[in-house]
């Protein structure tokens, strides 16, 4: 054999190894602990939706499955925690909508967001979609959607909100409503999530509040807000007493949704460990019973079906964004 010939099969030789290490590598996993970054304070619905999944993961895999909090910067911090981290597998993110809905550029915006898929991550599967709730102080002398818009008409730009942080689903959410009914509202950002808002709409200093469903709930449940409306398009089950703003605005609806992704070259047999694992959580009756508990229904998908679905609810809501962006260089 020549020294050419001996040199080819070495260098062979060296990446079949390498593949087989990697494959057996893969096939054990996971085969230590995993955490699960999201862009949500502790307590926001996003934080108690993935509580619900890691606990039937750790399950699953016999392996230990952290929640990693990462609010602020409407997403960004989160994106560049999860970006930056390894592609293994060990490391995966469930962000929220917003992340997605950013507009480049615009004031306030993270320079990494928007989120672009599947350039910046890896997708594994779409995880749940959930409708936002709005909610109103009993002092407010708010007791319906037809209440907000009446009050906003008289008083302009007086009438306030809580919602998440500036540009985030809750505050597009928000917009939207200001553009079909007509109306000018007044945002008041709490980047700490709805636990914080919580006190100032239970004084009455602030009269609205909008999150999902598991950051009003306790407050709903024990009557210390009333609640107004769900953004969903009909009255989601285990939800029918409370009405929906498309009952007041026809055809209004939003929904908020998750996903799950990894760090962009994660390898494929792993994304596909995790969708598999994913699809079998999401199947489990207690899961989708504690998730709908919380205003979540569950979806799995393929990985190319959340490329496109995020792709699509980019377009959907870009004229939004831009709006966002006009009105903040005023």
């Amino acid at each position: 054999m020549t020294s050419h010939l001996r040199r080819l099969a070495l260098i062979v030789a060296c990446f079949t190894l390498a593949a087989l290490g990697s494959a057996a590598a893969q096939s054990d996993y996971p085969n230590k602990p995993v955490r699960i970054v999201v862009d949500s304070a502790a307590g926001s619905a996003n934080d108690a939706a993935l509580r619900i999944l890691a606990d039937r993961l750790s399950r699953i895999w016999n392996q230990q499955v952290l929640t990693l909090n990462q609010p602020g910067a409407g997403g960004g911090i989160s994106a560049r925690v999860a970006a930056e981290a390894p592609n293994d597998g060990y490391t995966l993110y469930m962000p929220a909508t917003s992340p997605f809905l950013a507009l480049p550029g615009a004031p306030g915006v993270a320079p990494n967001l928007p989120i672009q898929l599947p350039k910046d991550f890896a997708a594994i599967s779409i995880i749940l979609e959930q409708p936002l709730y709005i909610g109103a102080s009993h002092k407010s002398g708010i007791n319906t959607i037809a209440d907000v818009i009446r009050m906003a008409k008289e008083k302009p730009g007086q009438v306030s909100y809580a919602a998440t942080g500036r540009g985030r689903l809750t505050h597009l959410t928000m917009l939207l409503l200001e553009q079909r009914a007509g109306i000018q509202l007044q945002l008041i950002p709490y980047a700490g999530g709805p636990a914080q808002a919580m006190n100032d709409v239970m004084s009455g200093r602030v009269p609205l509040v909008l999150d999902g469903y598991a950051g009003l709930a306790p407050a709903i449940k024990g009557n210390l807000i009333k609640g107004l409306a769900s953004t969903a398009m009909k009255r989601p089950p285990g939800f029918e007493n409370l009405p929906t703003i498309a009952e007041t605005i026809p055809g209004f609806f939003v929904g908020a949704w998750n996903v799950m992704l990894a760090p962009a070259g994660t390898p494929q047999a792993i994304v596909r460990k995790v969708n598999a694992d994913l699809k079998i959580v999401l199947a489990d009756p207690d899961v989708a019973s504690k998730l709908a508990a919380n205003g979540g229904f569950v979806r799995h998908s393929t990985p190319e079906e959340v490329v496109t679905f995020v792709q699509n609810e980019q377009k959907t809501w870009r004229p939004i964004m831009e709006q966002v962006a006009k009105d903040a260089k005023k």
